[in-house]
């Protein structure tokens, strides 16, 4: 008797996270679609090299029904990565692809009763309206998001919500209330939402993976508006100083691509967190201005950030992932900042001509107000 070979629809699976669950799950010897639309501000030249000639590859919009309806045909898990991201100004365009997309994606596989078994979702730590913190006073505390006011002022401190008190960052769990703070947050809580209570209304199993920072081999060096570390790598190599929002001393907490994926994975193959929302992460914290350090040491620069008195309103200051959840399953971050930063930048290295695109971005972002500048 033949032995079911598992097949896995990875949409977005020609980006960052989406390429390498590809790999991985060829690698487990899975039958895998990707479905991509290949978005111009991420894939410049089309269709990446790394994209897995063993899976099969359809270039489509999630939004669009026959094309979602067609690429859900004979799949077992679904692995949803697609997304539009960043701090990129249209709304609508958020809301169509990453709200609307997931959506009738899910009533596809309802109407439609396919044999789908599981969906996994990417989330983000963006849904967290701020990290979780600790007052001298209080304890473990939830802060506010900060006023914009407050950013204005120059006060870039998370302040403790029931006395007003400077705070300290702590590992953020699940249970931390959030609601998204930006139009891409709140798509990602749009997602999130949607596939927890769809899983629970349809019966099919559902994991929404909230990811932390993302970064490693094959991160766009196109896209002027997402990925922290791909922007001061790209402004470093081209002898331009890393542009730092705030003071620098934003946290975040950086995890390499490859253990992002074999999260996945452990998710999509285990029922043990089913139904939940689940940190993925490295459990590290890194400020923005040690991180360029990190990488101007790597490339061997002589370059500091610069720091101009500007911020993002709705920016998280500081947020490390509490990662318990997901250790409960076996996930276990296993590549350190320095070491990813080594391996990114080896892997830049063999893309050719590398170009500033932050530049010519920076004038649009502070138009809309994406980025605004403090009073002084």
């Amino acid at each position: 008797m033949a032995v079911h070979q598992k097949r896995a629809l990875v949409t977005g699976g020609a980006g960052l996270i989406g390429s390498h669950i590809v790999d991985l799950l060829l690698s487990e010897g899975w039958t895998v679609r990707i479905l991509d639309n290949l978005e111009p501000n991420t894939h410049k030249f089309g269709k990446p090299e790394w994209v897995n000639p063993r899976a099969e590859f359809r270039q489509g919009n999630v939004q669009d029904y026959a094309t979602m309806e067609s690429a859900l045909q004979d799949i077992d898990v679904v692995w949803h990565e697609a997304a539009y991201g960043g701090y990129m100004p249209e709304m609508a365009k958020y809301v169509l692809v990453n709200s609307f997309g997931t959506a009738q994606m899910l009533e596809i596989i309802r109407d439609k009763n396919l044999p789908v078994k599981k969906v996994v979702v990417a989330s983000s730590q963006a849904v967290y309206s701020e990290g979780a913190a600790l007052c001298p006073e209080h304890g473990h505390v939830v802060p506010l998001l900060r006023p914009a006011e407050q950013l204005r002022a120059g006060d870039f401190a998370v302040h403790c919500p029931i006395c007003a008190k400077p705070t300290t960052s702590i590992p953020t769990p699940e249970s931390t209330p959030g609601g998204g703070e930006t139009v891409y947050a709140l798509t990602k809580v749009d997602q999130e939402k949607l596939v927890l209570l769809w899983g629970k209304q349809t019966g099919i199993p559902t994991v929404a993976l909230r990811y932390s920072c993302t970064y490693g081999p094959r991160q766009s060096l196109f896209n002027p508006y997402t990925g922290v570390i791909a922007i001061f790598c790209t402004r470093l190599l081209n002898g331009l100083q890393p542009v730092m929002y705030e003071d620098g001393g934003q946290t975040r907490d950086l995890c390499f691509v490859e253990d992002i994926a074999r999260a996945n994975l452990l998710v999509g193959t285990m029922d043990t967190l089913d139904g939940l929302a689940v940190n993925v992460g490295s459990g590290r914290a890194t400020s923005v201005r040690d991180l360029a350090g990190i990488i101007a040491d790597k490339l061997g620069v002589k370059i500091e950030p610069l720091a101009r008195g500007e911020f993002r309103p709705g920016e998280i200051r500081s947020l490390i992932s509490d990662i318990s959840r997901a250790r409960t399953i076996g996930y276990e971050p296993s590549v350190t900042i320095e070491q990813g930063i080594e391996r990114y930048l080896a892997w830049i290295a063999t893309q050719g001509t590398v170009e500033d695109y932050f530049s010519a971005a920076e004038a649009g972002l502070k138009a809309k107000g994406i980025v605004q500048a403090v009073k002084g």
